[in-house]
């Protein structure tokens, strides 16, 4: 009997191990006037010029709707993103951003190549078919990240304690993205409170 415990036991206490060292940082975005920020990219990145790890994991747009679904992605620099076109009419995907430029047609019901994002920085989407379709695409150096709910809360899982830069970043803010330091406690998740001045919302109208 006790040799059928022991890899039981043993598996817990590593289990235990793994979640006693797990932390993260709870984040709580809000606008100038302390309303929730939803659709906000939050970031971290070790202090130190510690390495980070290559996910790299691959993202997915749709087109639905005549819309961008999600508004808002962020991806790991080097990633991929696919664009399905789930609508009856043809789309005719584009960005002159500088973080990535391309042109691509996306026909209904056939799949077309993803696009990889390898330079960090802001993207910016749109149709040349539908101007009203828009979405934008945070590209950032580091696997650590999340985007704000509807409360504008995020969660950012991490791989240990430690010193970390926290990026917010909202694609109607004034200026560049926000930055502070955080200390990031062992066990748990660390608070980080983040307040953010968007530009006026007509300023959010215009082609990308």
């Amino acid at each position: 009997m006790n040799a059928l415990l022991r890899p039981i036991t043993l598996a817990a206490l590593a289990l235990a191990s793994s979640a006693a060292g797990a932390a993260a940082i709870a984040v709580q975005v809000t606008d100038s006037s302390g309303k929730p920020l939803a659709d906000v990219v939050v970031s971290a990145v070790p202090e130190g010029n510690a390495p980070v790890p290559q996910t790299m994991k691959a993202a997915e747009i749709e087109q639905r709707g005549l819309k961008f679904l999600p508004l808002v992605s962020v991806i790991q620099t080097g990633s991929k993103i696919s664009f399905p076109n789930f609508d009856r009419v043809k789309h005719h995907i584009y960005s002159f951003s500088p973080a990535k430029k391309f042109d691509q047609k996306l026909y209904s019901g056939v799949a077309a190549a993803p696009q990889v994002f390898d330079k960090a920085g802001t993207v910016v989407l749109g149709c040349n078919i539908h101007d009203g379709m828009v979405a934008y695409i945070r590209v950032v150096d580091t696997p650590f990240f999340a985007r704000t709910d509807a409360a504008g809360a995020a969660r950012i899982e991490l791989p240990a304690a430690g010193k970390y830069t926290l990026s917010s970043w909202h694609f109607n803010m004034a200026g560049a993205a926000a930055e502070q330091s955080v200390a990031v406690k062992a066990d748990g998740a660390t608070a980080a409170g983040v307040k953010l001045a968007l530009k006026p919302p007509a300023a959010d109208a215009g082609a990308p």
